[in-house]
């Protein structure tokens, strides 16, 4: 009598080798990173946030965000891209626009691209990106209104008031101004509209400029 296989499987099958496990799909391991990385950014900011930490979150290996993104600032760059989508945004000086930048970066903190306008990347093409999401999300808005209006100088203007804009930013988030780090959103966001708003002294009245 021959002898019968074991039990729940045939005896060929166990002496072969197990079948390797398939490999992650790289695109799918991309998007993984992107939301796993979007939900650490806004829980703890860039700078709490380790990709040890993103990758965990995300089930792959760390090391794929070298291979896909370059690095942890690019990841954010990259994330920052995917949340704001293709839209232009409303600029500085339109209310609620000005107060969700305020309490997102309030629940974040300044990131690279904040920090680009006053500290170059030591990679040229990080540099490049964040000033990119700089001019293309802050500048730009404001300077459209600005040429709508007439104003002379528009870039100027828009560049200036988004200066203003970074350093309230930065300096809330340093720690060095106290009662700065510690005024609530409503009123900060009343105080910065006046400081953006003398952009605007000068032009013409109406909806563009009001």
């Amino acid at each position: 009598m021959s002898a019968r296989p074991p039990a729940g499987g045939s005896s060929a099958a166990a002496g072969d080798p197990a079948p390797p496990p398939r490999r992650r799909d790289a695109a799918r391991s991309r998007e993984l990173l992107l939301e796993a990385a979007g939900e650490l950014f806004a829980e703890r900011g860039f700078d709490r946030t380790t990709t040890r930490e993103i990758g965990e979150r995300a089930g792959v290996d760390p090391a794929l965000i070298a291979r896909y993104f370059g690095g942890k600032t690019q990841l954010y760059l990259a994330v920052m891209t995917a949340e704001q989508g293709d839209g232009v945004p409303a600029d500085l000086l339109d209310p609620e626009r000005l107060r969700g930048l305020l309490k997102l970066l309030a629940r974040r903190g300044p990131g690279p691209v904040f920090r680009a306008a006053v500290l170059p990347n030591e990679d040229p093409a990080v540099q490049d990106a964040a000033r990119a999401q700089l001019h293309g999300r802050l500048v730009g808005p404001l300077y459209e209104r600005f040429a709508a209006a007439g104003a002379d100088r528009p870039q100027l203007r828009a560049e200036l008031a988004v200066a203003a804009f970074v350093g309230v930013v930065l300096a809330r988030s340093g720690g060095a101004f106290e009662e700065l780090a510690a005024v609530g959103t409503d009123e900060l966001l009343e105080l910065t509209r006046d400081i953006l708003g003398t952009a605007l002294q000068g032009l013409p009245e109406g909806p563009a400029a009001g």
